[in-house]
C-alpha cells in the first residue's frame, strides 16, 4: 500500500497519531466525553472521530455508556501500570542518590486523573522512617509532591481540579480554601519547591521539587519526621537542599 504524503513527511502514520490524540482528549475531558465534545477539544473531523471511536471501542481502549458518552477503557489499565512500573525503575537510581545525600525517604509521584500516584520510592535507612505504597493515590491539595504538580498546570487547570472546596482536612494544617492553596502554588512556581508540613500527616514533612522534561507532571520529594526534615532544612538551608533535589530532577527529566 502506498504511504501518504503525511507519512512520507514526517514517517509516522496519520492514523495512529490521531488515535492518540484522541486519547488524550478524552483524558483531558477527565475520561468521559460525548462525541461533539471530543471534535471540539482535539479538533478532528466528526467522520474521522467515528471511525476511530468504533476501532478504540472494538479494542477495548474506549468503552460507550448508557447515555451515549465514551469513556476511557479497561484495557488501558495495563498499560498504565506497566509504563508507571517501568518508570519507577528507571527513576531509582536517581531517587537513591537522593536518599543517600539526605538520608530521608525519597519518592516520585505523577499525576493521573486528578490524583497523585506514587510511582518510585527509596526509603530512608532509619529505623524511623516515612513508607508510603508504590501505586498508592491520595489527593494532590495536601501532599508535597501534589502541590509540585498542581503548581505545574496552568492556574485555571489547576483550579479546575481542585474544585470550588472546601478541600479535604486530613489535619489542622491542611489548606482547605482553593483560593488561599492556588497562591501558595503561585509562591512556589517563584520559589521552585514546596513543602508539605504536617498537611497530610501529623508529625510529618516533606519538600518537593518538579520533574522538568517529563512527558507528564511529575515530582520529585524527600519526606520524614517534622524535626529530622527541618533539620536537614536548618543544616544545607534552601540554597542547598532545593538545588540538590532540583539538579537531580533534572537529570532524571533528562532520562524521562
Amino acid at each position: 500500500m502506498a504511504s501518504t504524503s503525511t507519512e512520507r513527511t514526517t514517517g509516522s502514520v496519520q492514523s495512529v497519531e490521531r488515535a492518540f490524540q484522541l486519547l488524550e482528549a478524552l483524558a483531558d475531558s477527565g475520561g468521559i466525553a460525548t462525541l461533539s465534545e471530543l471534535s471540539a477539544t482535539s479538533g478532528l473531523p466528526m467522520p474521522t472521530i467515528h471511525r476511530l471511536v468504533r476501532t478504540l471501542v472494538a479494542q477495548g481502549y474506549v468503552r460507550q455508556d448508557t447515555a451515549r458518552r465514551y469513556t476511557l477503557g479497561p484495557r488501558l489499565i495495563r498499560l498504565g501500570e506497566t509504563a508507571g512500573r517501568l518508570l519507577g525503575s528507571w527513576a531509582r537510581p536517581y531517587l537513591a542518590e537522593l536518599m543517600e545525600a539526605t538520608g530521608e525517604t525519597a519518592n516520585l509521584a505523577v499525576l493521573e486523573g486528578g490524583e497523585v500516584v506514587y510511582v518510585g520510592q527509596v526509603q530512608s535507612r532509619r529505623s524511623m522512617r516515612m513508607f508510603t505504597e508504590v501505586g498508592r493515590r491520595v489527593q494532590p491539595h495536601c501532599t508535597g509532591v501534589g502541590k509540585a504538580l498542581l503548581a505545574q498546570l496552568p492556574e485555571d487547570e489547576a483550579r479546575a481540579l481542585l474544585g470550588p472546596g472546601p478541600l479535604q482536612a486530613h489535619t489542622p494544617y491542611t489548606v482547605t480554601e482553593p483560593a488561599a492553596l492556588l497562591g501558595r502554588l503561585a509562591t512556589a512556581r517563584d520559589l521552585g519547591y514546596v513543602v508539605d508540613d504536617q498537611e497530610q500527616e501529623i508529625g510529618v514533612r516533606c519538600i518537593a521539587v518538579a520533574v522538568p522534561g517529563a512527558p507528564t507532571p511529575t515530582a520529585l520529594s524527600v519526606s520524614g519526621p517534622e524535626a529530622r526534615i527541618q533539620a536537614l532544612e536548618a543544616q544545607s538551608g534552601a540554597a542547598g537542599l532545593v538545588p540538590l533535589m532540583q539538579g537531580i530532577a533534572a537529570r532524571l527529566g533528562e532520562v524521562l
